[in-house]
Parts: structure tokens; sequence; C-alpha cells
């Protein structure tokens, strides 16, 4: 996915730069993997998945410059998630010690955790307060932190805001406004009304989750040991899209879309609603787009006003078998910094972690869509916890498959949908 590829190339970026905190290290946790124990200090490898930015060398030249001692192997895995992921559980499944810090998508920090491959860290070492409060939730399991938030995202809704203003309309705050809008004012002008990410993959997962959360609904809880998603809330975020898909007002070609190809039609002028990670600003904005100075955002609406977003972005853990974790933790603390994060912003265009960086008006003038995601990342709530998340995901993606091409109603696709967890949860 697009926003998985960025976070990517800001932990990269991340993985770049250089460490100043010596007093930052992994806690000696008594149920610490062996890896993770003592002060030891040398060089290391961050693993990612592949560098997008032109950002990145001379962050890397910093921190080789400066810790000469302690220097940086940056290891590039592919750009989709799903290959980043496969590679690095490979490694660590092998007990090599090829991977020190560990860029990966939040929603692996509890398959990670559980399977003894990274391991916990102190919370006091790292300024965890100065984060915006959610992000910290999804580098926990278990009570536990095993990670540190560098990169946040959340969703967005994209409107034509010169459409609107011609029809006298505001953008909406909740489904039934935007059902109306979506309904009428599109065919009037000819695009089509909704589009998320609706093709079978981890975006689907994603969409599904913020229209139950959306809707006071929960798919998991207790860290995936309870399966939620029987409820009539759940069943209400489902037929908000399965209506959309019936009544045309989500379009048949929105089925097919993943992040690039509902950014396109947007920008290409082809829809009323979007909802999209905050990347889509720049791109949408920028000369040849058909939409520049033409659109907004605001946050996704739900059935009585704002709704919730479901948060992307990124994590960095320390290997439970990394070779330095002393240095690695250091790094870490590094690129969390506040004058780091203000980089990852302001050269990688992508979602800081530092609760303050969203109100410097500096910054808020160069990225105006910076106050709306900041009210979207507060409001959001993590992808469902599990140990096994790739199964859970899968499962919610194949229910709603059926979903959106009609051949279940919500009714049918909650109750399978709590079948399938519940067998999930129950593995051991």
């Amino acid at each position: 996915m697009r926003w998985m590829r960025a976070a990517g190339r800001a932990l990269l970026v991340a993985a770049v730069v250089m460490a100043g905190y010596a007093g930052f290290g992994v806690g000696a946790d008594t149920d610490a993997a062996p890896g993770a124990r003592g002060g030891a200090r040398g060089p290391m490898t961050l693993v990612t998945a592949g560098d997008l930015t032109d950002y990145l060398s001379p962050l890397l030249d910093d921190w080789n410059d400066s810790r000469p001692d302690e220097r940086v192997t940056l290891v590039e895995l592919p750009d989709s998630a799903d290959e980043t992921r496969a590679q690095m559980i490979s490694e660590l499944r092998s007990g090599g010690n090829r991977f020190d810090v560990l860029n990966i998508d939040v929603a692996w920090t509890s398959e990670f955790a559980a399977a003894g491959w990274i391991s916990p860290l102190e919370r006091d070492r790292f300024p965890l307060d100065a984060f915006l409060r959610p992000v910290v939730d999804t580098a926990t399991f278990d009570g536990r932190l095993y990670a540190v938030p560098y990169v946040t995202n959340a969703g967005l809704l994209y409107y034509r805001k010169d459409i609107l203003d011609q029809e006298g309309e505001k953008p909406p705050r909740t489904w039934a406004e935007l059902v109306r809008q979506a309904r009428t004012i599109a065919p009037e002008h000819g695009v089509d009304g909704y589009a998320g990410q609706f093709l079978p993959y981890e975006g689907l997962t994603v969409n599904i989750t913020e229209a139950v959360h959306s809707a006071g609904g929960s798919i998991l809880r207790d860290d995936g040991a309870r399966v939620a998603v029987d409820s009539d809330a759940a069943r209400a975020g489902l037929r908000f899209l399965a209506d959309g898909v019936r009544d045309g007002w989500i379009s048949r070609d929105a089925l097919g879309y993943k992040e690039e190809e509902s950014r396109q039609a947007f920008q290409d002028g082809r829809l009323l609603f979007l909802r999209n990670w905050p990347y889509a600003y720049t791109d949408a904005s920028a000369e040849g787009s058909k939409v520049a100075g033409r659109f907004g955002v605001v946050p996704l609406p739900g059935p009585d006003g704002p709704g919730s977003s479901v948060l992307g972005g990124s994590n960095l853990a320390v290997s439970s078998h990394a070779r330095h974790p002393a240095s690695a933790a250091d790094l870490i603390s590094y690129l969390t910094s506040e004058r780091v994060q203000r980089r990852v912003l302001t050269e990688g265009s992508l979602p800081p972690v530092r609760a303050a960086l969203y109100e410097d008006p500096e910054l808020i003038r160069a990225y105006p869509y910076l106050p709306t995601l900041r009210q979207s990342v507060l409001s959001a709530v993590p992808r469902p916890k599990s140990p096994r998340y790739d199964q859970v995901s899968i499962a919610v993606q194949a229910v709603a498959q059926d979903l959106t091409a009609l051949r279940q109603t919500p009714e049918q696709a909650v109750a399978r949908l709590a079948r399938e967890l519940g067998t999930i949860s129950r593995k051991g």
C-alpha cells in the first residue's frame, strides 16, 4: 500500500539519522529476549521497505559522520508491504542477527511481539508523553511497550470544495450528509460520489475497520483475545458501505481501488468525495492536478458526527537478536526527537508523531491540513490487535469482498466474520 511504502521511506529516513542520547537504551527487562539485554554498542542495520525519497542518503551520512563506531547500514526490502513483512519474518524466525532496528507497520507490532521477534522496551526511556496519544497504543502489546512510534497516519475525507461551494453546501459531518450529497450533487456534476480503498487487500481491512468503529463498534478486543464484531454497531458500519454500492453513490469502479487508483480518480476530477491518507494532499495540489486549489479535507464522517479513522504509520523496534541493542535504542530515541520529526514532515511530507508539531504556526502555513490531521489522529483507532493479525486481516477482506459485491447482507457478513475470527482467536 502507498501509505505503508511512505511509512517505510520515513523509517528509512529514521534509520539514517544519528542518535545522540546515550542514556536511552533498551531496558534490561527480565522477560526481554537475550539479544536485547546489555549495553552493547557498535555498528547496526536498519531494515525497512524500499526508500522512495531522495533525502535518506544525507541523513545517513550525518549519522555515520557523527558516530563512526556505530555506523548504520540500510537494508532495503521490496516496496510491497506484504513482501517486506515476509522477508522480515523469514530472517527473524531463523534467529539471525542481520537486522537490528526494524521499521514495521503499526499493525505488525502485536504479531512480532507475541512471537518474541522484538524486545520489550522501557517506557521511561522514551518521550511518549510528547507524542500524539493514540499512536503510542500501536506500539504496545499485552500492556507492554515493544516499539516506538515514528510515523503516524490517519484517513481524511477529501472533497471537491468548488462543487460544494457552487451548490451552497458545506462538507459532510455525518454519513447521512455524505450520502445525500454523493447521491444528488455528484451526478449533476458528472462525477462519482464516494470512493475509498475497496480492493481486497490491507486497505479494505482499514476501510471496514473505520466503518465499524465510526458506528461505535469494534472487531477485536483485549489484544485479540475477544471477538467483538457481532454487534448492531458493526452491522450498521457494514450496511453504510453495502448500501453505497447498492445505491450507486459508491461506484463499481471503486471496488478495484487501492490508494493510488483512488487518489488518481480524485486528482483527475472524477470523484466528489475520497477517503485517503494525507500523502494524497500533496499530489492533488501539485501542478497538473485537475483539482489543485479546488478541494479541501475534513475528518471522516460518522453516523452522528465525525467518525473514526484507523491509525496508519510505522513503528521502530529492536530485534530480539540485535547485535548492539543499546546503539539501536539510541538511534530510535534520536529518530523520534522533535528536530528529526520536523524533518520527517518538511523533507519527507510524512505525518510526525510529535504533538507539538501539529500546532506550529509555520508548519501549518506550509501544511494546511495539519489541524484536521491532528483531529483525525486523536480520534483514530488501531487496527485489530492480534498475534495472528495477518489471518484476521485476510478474514476481514474476504467477508468484506462478498459484502461489497452484494453477495452477503451486513447481517450475514457479521455472523460469518464473528465465526471466522472466533476460530482464529482460539488457535494456540
